[in-house]
This record gives C-alpha cells, sequence and structure tokens, in this order.
C-alpha cells in the first residue's frame, strides 16, 4: 500500500510541475508533496542566491517564524551546504546534537530530529536542496532517498524552466521598451521641436513623477498622438 500511495504522489508531483509556471506556487507544491511521500513533519526548500554562495528558504511547511527566517546558509558551511558542495544526499540522526547543523535550537524548538538533505540536480550543475524532517529519529531507507532525489530533480528541471522563461520575458519586454521609447522620442521630437536628450529626458521624469514604467509612458505618448490624428 506504502508504494503505491508513493508512486500516486509522485505522479502527483509530476503534474503539477508540468502544469505550473509560477516559480512559488512550484515549490510550495513540492515540499508540501514530498512531506506526504515519506511521511515528514516539515520539508523546506532552499535555493542559491544570485551570488552562488549562499543557500536561501523559499518554501516550506513549517508555520514558525523563527524557522522561515533562518539567515541563509554559506556553501560548504552545515548539513545543506554541505550537501550542495557534494553534490549527494546527506542524512542525519538528530539535528539538535550533531555539530554540523547550524540551528539546533530553532530545530529542538520545532520539534525536528532527524533530517534528509538532498541536492536538487539539473545534470551536474546543483542549483539547491531539499530538506525533509521527522519528529522522532529515523534512518532514511536507500528507496526513501532515491524517491525524494527523484522529486528534487524533477523540480531542479522545472525550476531552470521557469527561469528561462522568465528571462525570455524580460529579454522580450526590453527590446519592446526599447522600441517604445525610441519611437516616443521620435515623436516628441517631430512634434514639440526636442532634441533627442530633452525627449530621453522628459520621458523619465514623467516616468518617475507618475511611477510608471518606461514602456508605459512610451506607450500613452504614442496612443495620444494617434488620438490626435484621427
Amino acid at each position: 500500500m506504502r508504494e503505491k500511495r508513493q508512486l500516486e504522489v509522485l505522479y502527483q508531483i509530476s503534474r503539477a510541475l508540468v502544469g505550473k509556471q509560477d516559480l512559488e506556487a512550484i515549490l510550495q507544491q513540492v515540499v508540501s508533496m514530498t512531506a506526504a511521500l515519506i511521511d515528514s513533519k516539515t520539508c523546506s526548500l532552499m535555493l542559491l542566491n544570485a551570488e552562488k554562495d549562499k543557500l536561501v528558504i523559499k518554501a516550506t511547511q513549517s508555520l514558525s517564524v523563527a524557522y522561515r527566517e533562518k539567515p541563509p546558509i554559506e556553501v560548504g558551511q552545515s548539513v545543506s551546504g554541505k550537501v550542495l558542495e557534494k553534490r549527494q544526499a546527506i542524512q542525519v540522526a538528530d539535528v539538535t546534537k550533531d555539530p554540523r547543523y547550524n540551528y539546533p535550537k530553532i530545530a529542538q524548538q520545532e520539534g525536528l530530529k532527524s533530517l534528509l538533505s538532498v541536492p536538487l540536480m539539473m545534470a551536474d550543475k546543483a542549483v539547491g536542496v531539499l530538506n525533509c524532517y521527522t519528529e522522532e529519529e529515523r534512518v532514511f531507507s536507500r528507496d526513501e532517498i532515491q524517491l525524494v532525489q527523484t522529486v528534487a530533480n524533477q523540480a531542479a528541471i522545472m525550476i531552470e524552466h521557469v527561469r528561462l522563461l522568465n528571462e525570455e520575458a524580460e529579454s522580450r519586454l526590453a527590446l519592446e521598451t526599447k522600441k517604445a521609447i525610441g519611437e516616443a522620442k521620435r515623436l516628441l521630437m517631430k512634434k514639440r521641436g526636442m532634441t533627442e536628450e530633452a525627449a530621453h529626458r522628459f520621458i523619465q521624469k514623467t516616468s518617475m513623477e507618475r511611477n510608471k514604467p518606461l514602456k508605459e509612458v512610451a506607450d500613452a505618448i504614442l496612443m495620444a498622438a494617434d488620438l490626435e490624428n484621427k
């Protein structure tokens, strides 16, 4: 029965990851379903920061403010940092007593005992870690480790996919903004006799005063001109 339940949860995770493109929703889905997968009290998912030198909590089931606001962990330090650095799973029998664990007091307050930490791997690239805690001291089986690693790898692939989509969207917006500003500047130069520099300053100033994106201001200038010509 347990194997059937695990397969069902894995299937649900796969569907959830494929069906969503909101990164925050994906990560929350991962920690919730992983906890159900191996009967874990608390799961948390940490990702590398922009500088790639620290791990930051991005999703967790814990409602504790102390746990959610744990400081970032430097790569190579603590259990999670070592997992990322070595690119392999580590399990700890009792995090309240293990010297490698940085926050034993928080773990004690939360009633956390054993930890399984696995890297989020995409090919040979580690982008974060998935941590699973239990209330009772426990040795995670090879099958459980493989299950959690499978989920972590699926999550890593989807995280990279979403990031690429976001980067593509940002690049497209940047090009559209540049084009709109260029057309708006030419219009201002023609209609109001402004220099290119003055037209650019006008768009920037309007953007700041109205707290609107540059593209929105440029589009408004172009739309106003179109209405005047009709």
